[in-house]
């Protein structure tokens, strides 16, 4: 339980730090910028919310919430996935770029280490 948690923290560190390399360098008028910080902190704020429900599932220990959690964590990959591209896009993005595919190895790796954890409990 403990793996898995700690995976699902280091991948939301690495969402909360694509959101702070994305505000560095904005790519128009709609998209998250230091000058308006607030824009910042609820971006910030609505990654930490959205990866609560695989927080909380990740406590629980049943084989349902496991796959739940897994499914969930699916729609992460997709994110950081979609995030990839930003980089050849746009030049001055290119470490947006690299966080979403380390975000991405990271995803996948919980999602992996949550199916695959000992479906039998010792103790």
């Amino acid at each position: 339980m403990l793996k898995r948690l700690f995976l699902l923290f280091v991948t939301l560190a690495i969402a909360v730090a694509a959101v702070l390399l994305a505000a560095q360098h904005p790519t128009g008028p709609n998209s998250v910028s230091y000058e308006e910080p607030i824009g910042v902190w609820l971006s910030i704020g609505m990654i930490i919310v959205l990866f609560l429900p695989a927080i909380i599932l990740t406590l629980l220990n049943k084989r349902m919430s496991r796959i739940i959690s897994a499914v969930y964590q699916v729609f992460i990959v997709f994110a950081f996935v979609g995030i990839v591209p930003i980089g050849f896009l746009f030049p001055e993005n290119i470490g947006v770029s690299i966080i979403a595919i380390l975000g991405t190895l990271t995803s996948i790796g919980s999602v992996v280490l949550t199916l695959r954890t000992n479906r039998v409990n010792v103790g």
